[in-house]
């Protein structure tokens, strides 16, 4: 009787597991040793695909930046819309994955998927009329604040005992208990405040740098 085959050992197999481990356990879980157990293959298996833990997190990280949409900018969406929606599409695939982002905020380093989001959203900005620079700074800021917004719910850090929060000491914070049950309703109007802000704010930049353009050209 013929054994049962084992499922081929890849690095989409491995990287989906590491993953699958970072999610429920956190960064510390994923060892070499671990991830073989967890597929059912030797260690030393794993190093035809990955020489160390930390090309593994790295694969891990790539593959979430990958589930971010682009296609924002590429379908004629103006500038200020089309960074909206690529915020929200990014926060979403961070808020699925919040235990990678340590490793997502270190910058895209070499990984290709990390690399071409931050390639889209410079070459938008650059389309759109930004300067280089301010496109830079850009892509800089919308990342600070996404993953900011990522790294740890607001409401959730209020715990839900109103006895906490004694009006002598806290005066202001009355209602403080009744955030953590409100978490996700919180959290995302808080994060759609804050980008709309942001965007304003741009905008308003955008009309100056453009008419300062406008006018070198006339001189």
């Amino acid at each position: 009787m013929a054994r049962p085959r084992k499922p081929l050992l890849s690095t989409d197999r491995i990287v989906d597991t590491a993953r699958a481990l970072v999610d429920a356990e956190g960064l510390a879980a994923v060892s070499t040793r671990r991830l073989a157990a967890e597929l059912g293959v030797s260690g030393p298996s794993l190093y035809n695909h990955f020489r160390t833990k930390d090309q593994i997190l790295e694969a891990v990280a790539d593959s979430v930046s990958a589930q971010v949409d682009l296609a924002m900018f590429e379908d004629g969406r103006d500038w200020r819309t089309a960074l909206h929606d690529w915020a929200v599409s990014y926060r979403a695939a961070l808020r699925d994955h919040p235990n990678i982002v340590p490793v997502l905020a270190r910058g895209p380093g070499r990984r290709p998927a990390g690399l071409r989001l931050a390639d889209a959203v410079f070459g938008a900005m650059v389309d759109a009329g930004w300067p280089p620079a301010q496109a830079t700074s850009i892509g800089a800021l919308m990342r600070y604040f996404i993953m900011g917004s990522a790294l740890g719910s607001f409401a959730g850090g209020f715990v839900d005992d109103e006895s906490a929060y004694d009006p002598a000491d806290y005066p202001h914070l009355g209602q403080a208990h009744l955030l953590a049950e409100q978490q996700e309703k919180v959290d995302e109007r808080a994060f759609e405040v804050g980008l709309g802000a942001l965007l304003d704010g741009l905008t308003q930049q955008f009309g100056r740098a453009t008419g300062e353009a406008e006018g070198a050209e006339a001189v």
